[in-house]
C-alpha cells in the first residue's frame, strides 16, 4: 500500500486552515496531478465482488455523488479503491448554484453544512468530461447523477429530468435521480408518492426508448433523504415498485440539527453531512428493506467514518454504500477500511 495514502493525517490540519471549498478544489486538482504522474502512488486495489442493479462492483464501497459534480475527477478518484463512483449531479444548463461561503465545516463534530445548490458547468461539459476518462473505459462502474435546474419550476422538473436521463444514458453504468437535495427549492416535493410515480414513470418510458436506441439497458437508482417518517418511506417503496425502478440510493443531507446544535456554523443554511446523518439512514434502510423484500437493490450513504458504520448500514438493509464526508475527514485509508470491515462480516 502506497505510503502517500498514510499522510492524509498528516496534512488535513493544514487543508483545514483554508476555505473549505477552495481546499475541496485544491484537494481534488493535486489527486489529478499525482494520478497523471505518479498514479501507483495512490492506487488501492480493494476486492469483494458484490452485485447491485444487475452490475457486478469490483467492491461495496463507492464514492457519493457531490464530490465531483462535472466528472472531472474520474480517473484519479477511481484509483483510490472504490468499487464503483458516482459523479454530478448535473443539469441540463450550467448554472453556478448558490452565493459563496456555501461550504461549512464542523470538526468537532466530523460534520459538513454544504448549500452548493447543483453548482455545476451543465450537461454538455459533464458528458465531455466522462467520455474522457480511462477509468470508466478500463471498465470501472460509473454512476451518473442527475437533477433539475434551479430555474426550472417544479411542475416542469420532469423535463429536466428527461434531459438528463438522454444525455447521460449512453455514457452511465447506472443514472441516479437526485430529488433530495435539500438546496435547491421545493425538490424534495418529487417525493411524495404521486409526483415521484409521475417522474420515475416518465423516466421509465425514456429509458425504454433509449435501451432500444442504445441497445443496452442502464439501471436507474433514486437518492432520497433522511427526513422521511414511516408513511413517507412507504410511498416511496410502493412508488419505485410500482414503476419497476431499479434501486434506491438512502440517504442526502440532513436538514435536522440536534446533533450539532452550539456548534460553529450549525445554523447554517443547507444540508449537513456527517454521523447525525449515519443513524437517520439506517432507519430509512431497515424500513426500506422490510417493505421492499431481502432482493431489491439498497445503497446505503451518510456518515460512514469507518468500516464498523459500513458494516451497520449493511446490516440495516444495504446491499453497498458510499462514502463522501467520512473521506474529508478520514481519507482513502477509510475505503480499505469499509471493504475489509464488510469482508470480515460477510465471511
Amino acid at each position: 500500500m502506497s505510503l502517500l495514502l498514510h499522510t492524509y493525517g498528516l496534512i488535513r490540519p493544514l487543508l483545514f486552515k483554508m476555505d473549505a471549498e477552495h481546499t475541496h478544489e485544491l484537494t481534488l486538482k493535486a489527486l489529478d496531478r499525482v494520478h497523471q504522474f505518479a498514479a501507483p502512488l495512490l492506487k488501492q486495489d480493494l476486492l469483494l465482488p458484490t452485485e447491485v442493479m444487475g452490475l457486478t462492483l469490483k467492491n461495496p464501497v463507492g464514492l457519493a455523488a457531490g464530490l465531483d459534480k462535472n466528472g472531472a475527477h474520474i480517473d484519479a478518484l477511481g484509483s483510490l479503491g472504490f468499487g464503483f463512483v458516482e459523479v454530478g449531479t448535473v443539469t441540463p444548463l450550467a448554472q453556478a448554484g448558490n452565493p459563496k461561503p456555501r461550504l461549512f465545516r464542523l470538526p468537532a463534530k466530523q460534520s459538513l453544512i454544504n448549500r452548493f445548490g447543483f453548482n455545476n458547468e451543465g450537461l454538455n461539459q459533464f458528458i465531455s468530461n466522462v467520455k474522457q476518462s480511462q477509468w470508466h473505459q478500463q471498465g470501472g462502474v460509473l454512476g451518473l447523477n442527475i437533477g433539475k435546474n434551479a430555474a426550472t419550476p417544479i411542475e416542469a422538473a420532469t423535463s429536466d429530468y428527461l434531459k438528463g436521463l438522454e444525455g447521460v444514458y449512453a455514457h452511465a453504468d447506472y443514472v441516479t435521480v437526485n430529488i433530495s437535495s435539500p438546496n435547491t427549492q421545493n425538490l424534495r416535493a418529487l417525493q411524495a408518492e404521486d409526483e415521484l410515480i409521475q417522474l420515475l414513470s416518465a423516466l421509465n418510458e425514456r429509458r425504454s426508448e433509449l435501451q432500444a436506441q442504445h441497445q443496452r439497458y442502464v439501471p436507474i437508482a433514486v437518492k432520497i433523504a433522511p427526513d422521511l417518517d414511516r408513511a413517507q418511506i412507504d410511498s416511496i417503496a410502493h412508488a419505485v415498485q410500482h414503476t419497476q425502478i431499479d434501486g434506491i440510493i438512502a440517504t442526502n443531507t440532513t436538514l435536522t440539527r440536534e446533533a450539532v446544535m452550539g456548534q460553529p456554523h450549525a445554523n447554517e443554511q443547507g444540508g449537513l453531512s456527517g454521523p447525525a446523518v449515519h443513524e437517520l439512514s439506517l432507519v430509512v434502510l431497515q424500513r426500506l428493506r422490510e417493505q421492499l423484500g431481502t432482493n431489491y437493490p439498497l445503497i446505503g450513504v451518510g456518515g460512514i467514518h469507518s468500516g464498523i458504520q459500513a458494516v451497520e448500514k449493511i446490516q440495516a438493509g444495504a446491499n453497498a454504500v458510499q462514502l463522501y464526508t467520512g473521506l474529508i475527514y478520514k481519507g482513502p485509508l477509510l475505503i480499505r477500511d469499509c471493504v475489509d470491515a464488510i469482508r470480515n462480516f460477510s465471511a
